[in-house]
């Protein structure tokens, strides 16, 4: 018998332990039934999780459980992403430490020991909400397996050529002190000024507005449009630099706007991407001026040694003390910052490994087209990151926390040296290669930079299946069904599985992708860990509301749209898991006495039972439709309008006389509502089941066991058959039939329960039969002393 009101907090607890006791979320490796793998985004450990993961994380694990109502044996791993500079930084500030200062070993035993604590707390926040995890199958990005796929990668893409170390301009993050990629940049509207200088030259000055004045002593060219008429008798003279007074050519490129600034422009090594372009396409020469430190370099004048805002004050002081300052601009301009830490981001030249992913794009584009996304315009962002690619995939990371680079560099010829697979996973720091090189040097330098962490994230689908390892399950498991993530990273962590994906299986790395969107904590802003402006934690509302509120809460946007979050979202929530609840202690009540009959058939119920049930067959059918295109808040409104609505609103209402009184409806049909009833709940429960696991598993379990075969309702499947349309006709009649007599009574000021003396129904002929049948529920739900049926 269920409880006078739910207990949420026990009952949660005790269905999580009963679930895993019984290994109810349990991966069959497909033994018997097909496989419906899901590559879920491991989430960063850089600090405790927000409603905001809640929001993402539990629409993929809505999907999860859907897939597995419909018969799939689901692959459904969560692992977690605890190397590479997040992880870095949140050791730094829990143990107030600073990596650099401490020996690596040292710094990453810290590290292991953190992460260990914040991944308990992960795991325990995500079996609180519910989520049907095979923890069997978890895994971290810094693991001894995780590594050696890393590198096993790696070295494939060595020998595909598709890998390859080089010194080149690279982007630089001063505050972090790594090179970073090109998909790590933000950018940002920042105040600044434009600052006008002279160039002198033979045939009189140039003007030329800059930013960066304290690039100056780095300048090796002025740019010029070669349509520009303003400067076409510069072209090939020399001009020179004010305040250091050397001097540099005056070039002409199609890249140069005429409209911005003066329509001239000077190239410093290096301002932004386009002198970087410039150094490369006209063979400049370079000038080093910021350091990886983010100061300048001691060899230029008036600002060696200082950081670069200084020096920026400093040098535009002394171009004023010389009157060499024509004048200066405020002006509005875009900056590109380090996604991690906003810092502004400088180019520098550096050693560094890259994969190729230029000379594919037409590849990566292509399969964004075999790829289905959820919803489809998100397709066009990663079309458009794609297409607007400037630079190969930087992976290497000057950090100490981070799956190593299997290699080392001769002493002697300099080249590198690959490790050999039966090493791996290696680090070169603390071991040496299996052989010699190829020039006989027996001596080597480790390499010190670890992958990016994009680089170890982008093979979560290798890591789900073991890849190269004894036990590969890549033939089971991909493309796996499904990729969910957030927006933000299409540009990374979707754009560099799919690079991964294609030059080592030739493949896409999922047939799906599912995009949520954000919860913001105000306009424009979303709710962050670093920004700390997530509201009470997931624990507390959980504690406070319940999972299954968190939960149903999570489902009620279209997917990728962003939302906001706040505590009174949660009365919609504890509404409906009450209005459940009782409907459903109301039903079983009902049922008190009710036995399967098996030579019972159901073509004998009432029509109105039919069409309850015909209700449920149909919305079903809707549900799945809507899930399998991972519309995860479309299909739960459509389950809510017919809980709400049909069932409640109409059904019961319609039904409860005869359930109470069979001396006046009959024995039979009291039996035909019971069945009614039974089966009407437990599809309304199977539907909401992926939703509300909690609840649903509790009513199930209170009442249903007994009479079912399946141990959980997490086990059940949703049955569907073909919808017998004249049961849905009759059910719309009825519902417009007894929405008209409460109407009236409202406008009447009468009660629901007043008499009237007389209701006369205008049926069409087809549904003459139908209503003559529920005369006596139609009596009892209206009111009505007497009903007459006509055409």
């Amino acid at each position: 018998m269920m409880d006078k009101k739910y207990d949420f907090q026990k009952s949660e607890k005790q269905l999580t332990n009963f679930w895993e006791e019984n290994q109810i979320y349990k991966y069959g490796q497909g033994k018997e039934r097909p496989v419906y793998s899901i590559d879920t985004p491991p989430p960063t450990v850089s600090g405790t999780l927000h409603i905001g993961h809640v929001f993402s994380y539990t629409q993929a694990e809505i999907i999860a459980r859907f897939k597995r109502m419909q018969g799939y044996d689901v692959f459904y791993p969560l692992g977690f992403d605890d190397n590479g500079l997040p992880t870095e930084r949140l050791v730094e500030r829990d143990k107030k430490i600073r990596a650099g200062q401490l020996p690596r070993s040292q710094f990453r035993n810290i590290c292991v020991e953190t992460i260990e604590k914040y991944e308990t707390d992960f795991r325990g926040l995500f079996k609180k909400l519910g989520f049907s995890v095979d923890w069997d199958l978890s895994y971290q990005t810094v693991s001894t397996l995780s590594q050696k796929i890393s590198q096993r990668s790696f070295l494939n893409l060595v020998k595909m050529k598709k890998a390859y170390r080089k010194e080149s301009p690279v982007l630089w993050c001063t505050q972090c002190q790594t090179s970073i990629a090109q998909a790590e940049l933000e950018t940002l509207e920042l105040e600044s000024s434009f600052h006008y200088l002279n160039f002198k030259t033979s045939l009189g000055d140039i003007l030329i507005a800059t930013t960066r004045p304290e690039l100056l002593y780095g300048c090796v060219s002025v740019f010029v449009h070669p349509q520009d008429e303003r400067y076409h008798k510069f072209i090939g003279k020399m001009a020179r630099v004010p305040l250091y007074d050397f001097e540099i050519p005056i070039m002409a490129d199609e890249m140069v706007s005429m409209e911005k600034g003066t329509g001239a422009v000077m190239c410093a090594t290096f301002g932004d991407s386009t002198d970087v372009s410039w150094y490369q396409t006209h063979h400049l020469p370079y000038k080093k001026i910021i350091l990886p430190d983010g100061t300048i370099s001691g060899e230029v004048p008036y600002i060696g040694g200082m950081e670069v805002t200084l020096a920026r004050r400093t040098l535009v002081d002394e171009l004023k003390s010389r009157d060499l300052l024509v004048k200066q601009e405020a002006v509005s301009h875009s900056v590109a910052v380090h996604e991690r830490c906003g810092q502004a981001v400088e180019i520098i030249p550096s050693n560094q490994w890259y994969i190729d992913v230029l000379t594919e794009k037409d590849r990566f584009l292509k399969a964004a087209d075999e790829i289905s996304w959820h919803p489809a315009h998100m397709k066009k962002r990663y079309r458009i990151w794609v297409e607007n690619l400037k630079w190969d995939w930087c992976i290497s990371r000057q950090r100490y926390f981070g799956v190593p680079f299997p290699v080392w560099y001769c002493k002697e010829c300099k080249e590198p040296v690959f490790a050999e697979e039966e090493q791996l996973p290696v680090n070169p720091l603390e071991e040496m290669p299996g052989k010699a090189c190829s020039c006989g040097c027996t001596q080597f330098l480790p390499e010190e930079a670890v992958f990016d962490t994009w680089a170890t994230s982008s093979v979560t689908p290798f890591i789900n299946a073991g890849y190269g390892e004894d036990y590969d399950r890549s033939k089971e498991i991909l493309p796996m069904g499904m990729r969910n993530q957030a927006h933000e990273i299409i540009r990374t962590w979707a754009f560099y599985t799919i690079v991964k994906s294609l030059y080592h299986t030739g493949e896409i790395p999922w047939k799906d992708i599912m995009i949520s969107g954000f919860v913001l904590a105000k306009p424009g802003e979303k709710i962050s860990k670093s920004k700390n402006n997530a509201s009470n934690s997931p624990l507390s509302l959980i504690e406070t509301y319940s999972a299954d509120a968190i939960r149903y809460w999570a489902a009620s946007n279209k997917l990728g749209t962003d939302t906001f979050f706040s505590e009174d979202e949660m009365k919609g929530s504890r509404r409906f898991l009450t209005k459940l609840y009782n409907a459903a202690k109301f039903t079983i009540m009902q049922l008190n006495d009710y036995e399967q009959k098996e030579e019972f058939d159901p073509e004998t119920l009432l029509p109105i039972d039919r069409w309850m049930l015909e209700r449920i067959n149909e919305t079903t059918g809707v549900v799945k439709k809507l899930l399998d295109d991972f519309e995860i808040g479309q299909a739960r409104h459509e389950i809510d309008d017919l809980f709400w609505r049909d069932f409640c609103d109409y059904y019961i209402e319609i039904v409860k006389e005869r359930l109470y009184q069979p001396e006046k409806h009959g024995v039979k049909e009291r039996y035909s509502g019971q069945y009614g009833l039974y089966y009407s709940l437990l599809g309304i429960l199977k539907l909401y089941a992926v939703y509300t696991p909690f609840i649903t598993e509790y009513i199930y379990q209170d009442f249903y066991r007994s009479h079912e075969e399946m141990l959980s309702i997490h086990q059940t499947i949703w049955e569907r058959r073909e919808t017998n349309k004249i049961y849905l006709e009759f059910g719309e009649q009825v519902k417009e039939l007894i929405g008209t007599v409460r109407k009236e009574k409202t406008e009447k000021q009468l009660s629901m329960k007043d008499e009237i003396p007389e209701l006369i129904i205008t049926s069409p002929k087809r549904f003459r039969e139908f209503f003559k049948a529920t005369k006596l529920d139609i009596q009892a739900c209206t009111g009505a002393k007497k009903v007459i049926i006509r055409s």
